[in-house]
């Protein structure tokens, strides 16, 4: 059993909702990165998304893609990301998925990749860009490993596909709460619900929904459908308009503070 599934088969035992927070790597700095997973962590999420930067990617909105944008000025790599992790594996034991472009696993070597994955403890990865049909060589790796390789549903997911997504990912089924970018949003879109119960038909592994969810009363409200809430564009938006505070990482705690009472 992966430490994802542990970590849900643990909140589900005490009637608790995992609260996944996203950060980019080396935004502002791997060394900051690695202060705000602690902080993260002390103040109370479950599991972290760490991303590694990627020029091009298809889902993420202007936050996010400007926060890749600035890591990748200053050079950071996968390889930077990979021995992050294993450093922060030294001081925590919180859950930790990379995610980021398949491009970027592919021109590592999958094979490559996934050993050193392990090797640093990483727990999953999200590649919103690989379609599960195409997904073999990663997933059959990763299973080998105890690696997770998370896949995503949108609501406009064609049935048939859902069932496939649902069959093929591991740890826990990414559910998109609207079609397009990421982004914060004042007011989420209606049908979320629905978005689950079609997953639900097919698997019994968790659901968390990301996208969108900007502050505590819409986690709140997003944990009454789902297993999780993923929060990273609202995050990503903090560490950018305290980049030259010393304050930053104190600012960030504070804000996962607020979101953990609408998980609880």
């Amino acid at each position: 059993m992966s430490n994802i599934t542990k970590k849900f088969n643990e909140l589900k035992k005490a009637n608790k909702k995992a609260l996944i927070i996203f950060i980019q790597a080396g935004d502002p700095s791997i060394p900051v990165t690695e202060k705000l997973v602690y902080e993260i962590e002390r103040a109370g999420a479950d599991l972290i998304e760490i991303g590694i930067p990627f020029s091009d990617s298809i889902a993420d909105g202007p936050t996010i893609q400007q926060s890749a944008n600035r890591a990748l000025a200053r050079d950071v790599s996968a390889k930077d990301v990979l021995s992050l992790v294993a450093k922060i594996r030294r001081r925590s034991s919180m859950p930790i998925l990379l995610m980021t472009s398949y491009n970027i696993i592919f021109n590592y070597g999958i094979n490559d990749f996934v050993k050193a994955a392990s090797s640093a403890k990483v727990d999953g990865v999200i590649l919103p860009d690989l379609p599960p049909e195409e997904a073999s060589e990663l997933t059959e790796l990763a299973k080998k490993k105890g690696l997770d390789v998370v896949f995503l549903v949108a609501p406009n997911t064609p049935e048939e596909r859902v069932k496939k997504i649902a069959d093929a990912s591991s740890g826990f089924i990414y559910l998109l709460s609207l079609t397009g970018i990421t982004g914060a949003r004042e007011k989420l879109p209606e049908g979320i619900k629905e978005s689950a119960t079609r997953i639900r038909k097919y698997t019994d592994k968790p659901i968390a929904i990301g996208f969108g969810i900007s502050n505590a009363s819409q986690v709140r409200q997003m944990s009454e459908i789902a297993d999780g809430v993923i929060v990273g564009s609202a995050v990503v938006d903090i560490i950018i308009r305290n980049y030259k505070n010393k304050q930053l990482v104190r600012k960030v705690g504070a804000f996962v503070k607020s979101l953990k009472k609408g998980s609880a």
